[in-house]
């Protein structure tokens, strides 16, 4: 079985949008706009960042595949341009076989102008060679586009899915889980008043109608 992934650097701005997320929704914030002076948040975004590699691996496997995919992506644009599918084959021979054309008349017609042949043929051969030069130049160009478009779009649009894939597992099986499990959330989902500090001794703002003694918990 795999280790549990750890987050990855590149992957903590993710994981620090998503967790700005878990906090607006309904069963977080009522917890958070319980507490005015916003030390609530602060303290379950902290101790959420704490806990980033325990609350990573709890969306493993969508992670896994987001990496593995970004992972051939950057390797897929390291390498030269795949010619397994027709289209890479038809954007390599097109421009070739013009190429080679062009330069087999401009060969025969140049030859045939030194030779003095009679006739429009050497002159029909060269505007033919010009012609196809210039075709194989123009598809080489729309072909290469096209490969890089399609090529870098696919592999964009795979590795933002993924993206998209573990974000939404991080949100449901991760961030929000952790949270809801943190005493602030659960004791405002109880509906328990949380008590200053020890260190204050201040009445609890929920037993302060009833009696004056001072928080201990």
């Amino acid at each position: 079985m795999a280790d549990p992934p750890r987050l990855h650097p590149e992957d903590r701005a993710d994981f620090e949008a998503v967790l700005d997320l878990a906090l607006s929704t309904a069963d977080i914030h009522g917890a958070v706009r319980a507490d005015p002076t916003g030390r609530t948040a602060a303290h379950l975004r902290a101790h959420a960042l704490a806990h980033a590699d325990d609350i990573t691996a709890a969306a493993g496997e969508p992670y896994r595949a987001y990496r593995a995919a970004r992972t051939a992506a950057r390797q897929d644009a390291r390498r030269p341009l795949a010619t397994g599918t027709l289209l890479p084959a038809l954007a390599v021979l097109t421009p070739l076989v013009a190429a080679t054309s062009a330069g087999a008349l401009l060969l025969l017609g140049g030859l045939l102008q030194v030779a003095d042949a009679p006739g429009p043929l050497p002159g029909s051969l060269v505007a033919a060679g010009w012609t196809l030069a210039l075709v194989a130049a123009v598809t080489g160009l729309v072909g290469l586009a096209a490969l890089l478009r399609s090529a870098l779009g696919g592999r964009a649009e795979r590795v933002e899915h993924a993206r998209l894939a573990w974000r939404q597992a991080l949100l449901d099986r991760g961030i929000l889980p952790h949270l809801l499990r943190h005493p602030a959330v659960a004791h405002a989902e109880a509906g328990i008043t949380p008590c200053s500090p020890p260190d204050t001794l201040a009445p609890c703002p929920a037993r302060a109608g009833k009696d004056r003694t001072p928080c201990s918990d």
